[in-house]
Formats: structure tokens, sequence, C-alpha cells
């Protein structure tokens, strides 16, 4: 394999095919679960839509707080109700069918029903009412600060039309780039075709040469070679 084409090679592998294959890997997913997200929050309008068992919601309010903050994006986990302990932090639908996220305090039984006393963390009382084992949502799992604002943000028409016109801006910068970067390397590959094509041209200009002082040399070899003399 020659020089030139191991470059060409290894410039299939450069950054620009690492970020395509990055994107790809980040994006095809991420479209795959709002697919999800979208289609059972048309089928089921009355329950938090899940992917794959996880539920994504949006703190609305800080009583969680320091826990958790207003405006963080929290994962929820679909679970048995019935392996929940004192302590955990789960998502339940109250009296108002408001999803809230706050900690079991205690485990209470009545009438051989088990029911969850719970309280944020940031409040001063408990909860008013006894959270029913069908109410729960899910188990928390974890958060991702402030992304339940950008979020929000999305869900307002400014917000839709400034995100819309940043995705196009970036859009455009890097098909900027791209283009930008196809030209050099166009350049670069004809300025380098140019000096082969000059080479093999002067290569054989060289080979000329050589063939017509070879062909000079026989010519003159032949024509001071020794003669010989006709007797009578």
């Amino acid at each position: 394999m020659s020089r030139v084409e191991k470059k060409k090679k290894e410039k299939k592998f450069g950054i620009g095919t690492v970020i395509k294959i990055l994107f790809f890997v980040i994006a095809i997913p991420l479209l795959i679960i709002a697919c999800i997200i979208m289609y059972k929050a048309n089928a089921y309008p009355d329950k938090v839509p899940d992917v794959f068992g996880i539920k994504p919601m949006i703190v609305l309010s800080g009583s969680m707080e320091t826990s958790i903050h207003t405006g963080d994006l929290v994962f929820v986990k679909m679970i048995d109700p019935q392996t929940l302990e004192k302590g955990d932090v789960i998502a339940f639908r109250n009296e108002t069918d408001t999803v809230t996220t706050h900690r079991i305090i205690e485990i209470v039984e009545q009438n051989g029903e088990k029911y969850f006393r719970t309280k944020g963390d940031a409040n001063n009382a408990e909860d008013s009412n006894l959270v029913e084992m069908d109410d729960v949502e899910g188990v928390y799992m974890g958060r991702i600060a402030g992304v339940g604002n950008f979020l929000m943000f999305m869900q307002q028409p400014i917000g839709l039309a400034v995100v819309l016109l940043i995705i196009l801006v970036i859009g455009l910068i890097w098909l900027y780039i791209v283009n930008k970067r196809d030209e050099k390397k166009f350049a670069k590959e004809n300025e380098q075709d140019r000096r082969e094509f000059e080479e093999f041209k002067r290569r054989r200009q060289l080979e000329r040469e050589q063939e017509n002082n070879i062909n000079e040399q026989n010519g003159q070899s032949g024509q001071t070679g020794p003669q010989r003399v006709r007797r009578r």
C-alpha cells in the first residue's frame, strides 16, 4: 500500500467521522425514547409515560430541597409498592391527581391494607393524606439539575422558536465548516495529483532522453566500426 493510499485510509477515521458516529449513537436512542413517551402519553393520558420502566418528571416545587431542586428533571423507576421501605423517596398521585415526589416517613397498616405516610424534606409538616399502593408511580432514582427548566421553556412558543433557531444556526455553521474542510481537502488532493503528474512527466522525459542517448550511441558505433577491404 502506497503512502498516499495510507493517508487517505487514515482520513476516513478522522474527527468528522467520530462526530458523526457520536451524533447517531446519541440521536437515535433519544429519538426512540421521544417516540415511546409521545405514544404512551397519548395512549394512557391518565398515567405518567415511562420508557422501559423509567419515568422522567419535572420538579415544580422546592419541597424536597436540598436533595431535589425546583427545575430538576428526576427519574422514577416503576417498582412493586410492597417492596418500598421507610426512607425511600417515591413519586405518587395526591388527592388532586398531581404527581408529588416525597419521602416515606412511616408505613401504616389499616384494615389489612398498607399505606405510606410521606413528607417533603423541606416541609415542616407531613402530607395530610396517606398514599395508597395504587397511587405510587415509582421510586426515585436520580436527577439532572436544571434540565426541567429547559424542557418547560421549550413547551412555550418563544422557547420552541429559540431552540429551533439555535438548531438551525448550529446546522448552518456545521455545513459551512464541512464545506470549507471539503474545499481544502479537494484543493490539497488536486495539488498532490498535479505534483504526481508533473513527476510522472519528468520521469517519462528522462526515460525518453535516455532512450535517445542510447540510440544515438548505437548509431555512432555502427558508423565508426571496422570496414573490410575488398581484395582483387
